[in-house]
């Protein structure tokens, strides 16, 4: 299942448990979930609530020991207990990143507002609500940066704060009139543990959606981040594709750079000749790439060919479904790929078993298709 969230007015962890609550995610396999970890002296209820115009779902969390400051170490502990691989990569996340700011060890790192038992429950409860939706793969729309100021322990620091900030890395944002802290470490966090691509969301069919609200009011608009959840489409498929025109790099460093590339995960990567200005030529080094690679991508193409920059391009992919078999022929083995409308034997294969005995390659391509 596909989760695209829409970050509305910004996204904390309690309103993307909400969100997907009200996606249709049950409530007791989260709380399961959280008893899992060991917690005691704890609630978590969901109601309907009207946030402007809308009406969307709060969760209500209740703790006994409502201390906030606790040693990070002690939560990934009973985070641990419930085995979900979401929280556990959330809570690490914090931790390293209040490490670097703090310039202590992450096993030494202590959570001030963040450690309280509510942090655990919000975290535990989504990474408990993704897995009971089947989400495979999270979208995410641009997330509002806010602006102003926000009191913490260490005294009075700008928006968005710097464990926010450190979460967010690779993260895309906008900028938005909303004055005030929109994204809180726990939701930059979570977002960063589920892999969160921010590209467009690929083509699928919408199976459920909900909202989720906070308990800030806002004068102008509705406080919620809007989960989607879908099925992915059949046909096409959305991929970026990165381009960038070089007139100083040789064939042997484009090959490398395609190479590269293609061990990179790329769908694939190519280059065509070009005129540029002056009349030098030039190439075009191209490279097609499905959306959460598409920034590793791009570092890897501007490194390794110093160009000053590039193009990225969302386009629609159509894959036709195949299949690869192996056959046997002449003591030698040959991948066949099928596809609805014929076959190709592997071309590295042929070459292998015609180095090897000697028969003609395309006697032995036509062999490869023939066999069963």
């Amino acid at each position: 299942m596909i989760l695209y969230l829409n970050p509305f007015t910004g996204l904390a962890g309690d309103m993307l448990l909400a969100a997907l609550l009200d996606a249709g995610a049950p409530i007791e396999a989260v709380r399961q979930a959280v008893a899992a970890t060991g917690l005691t002296g704890w609630s978590l209820d969901a109601e309907r609530v009207r946030s402007g115009p809308l009406m969307a779902t709060r969760v209500l969390i209740q703790v006994d020991d409502d201390a906030t400051e606790r040693p990070a170490s002690v939560l990934r502990e009973m985070a641990a207990k419930a085995g979900l691989p979401v929280a556990d990569a959330a809570l690490a996340a914090i931790a390293e990143a209040e490490g670097a700011l703090h310039g202590v060890p992450v096993t030494d790192v202590h959570l001030h507002e963040l450690g309280g038992h509510d942090t655990l429950i919000d975290i535990v409860g989504c990474g408990a609500a993704l897995r009971a939706l089947g989400v495979t793969e999270v979208h995410c729309a641009p997330l509002p940066l806010g602006s102003g100021t926000v009191m913490t322990r260490h005294g009075v620091l700008p928006v968005p704060a710097p464990a926010t900030l450190a979460l967010l890395h690779g993260a895309r944002v906008r900028g938005d009139a909303i004055v005030g802290e929109t994204v809180t470490p726990t939701g930059a966090a979570l977002l960063k543990a589920a892999g969160t691509c921010y590209e467009s969301p690929p083509p699928m069919t919408i199976r459920g959606s909900g909202y989720g609200t906070g308990t800030r009011i806002l004068p102008d608009r509705p406080n919620v981040v809007v989960a989607v959840l879908g099925e992915p489409g059949g046909g096409a498929s959305t991929q970026v594709v990165l381009s960038t025109n070089v007139d100083d790099v040789t064939g042997e460093t484009l090959a490398y750079v395609i190479e590269r590339a293609l061990a990179a995960g790329a769908a694939d990567a190519w280059s065509t000749p070009a005129t540029m200005k002056k009349g030098r030529p030039a190439n075009v080094l191209h490279v097609l790439v499905a959306q959460d690679l598409a920034d590793s991508l791009q570092e890897l193409v501007l490194r390794e060919t110093g160009s000053l920059g590039l193009r990225r391009s969302l386009v629609d992919k159509v894959a036709l479904p195949r299949s690869t078999d192996t056959v046997t022929i002449h003591g030698g083995e040959v991948r066949v790929k099928r596809g609805p409308w014929g076959a190709k034997a592997e071309h590295d294969d042929l070459v292998k078993l015609a180095d090897a005995t000697g028969i003609p390659l395309r006697q032995l391509a036509r062999e490869a298709l023939d066999a069963q």
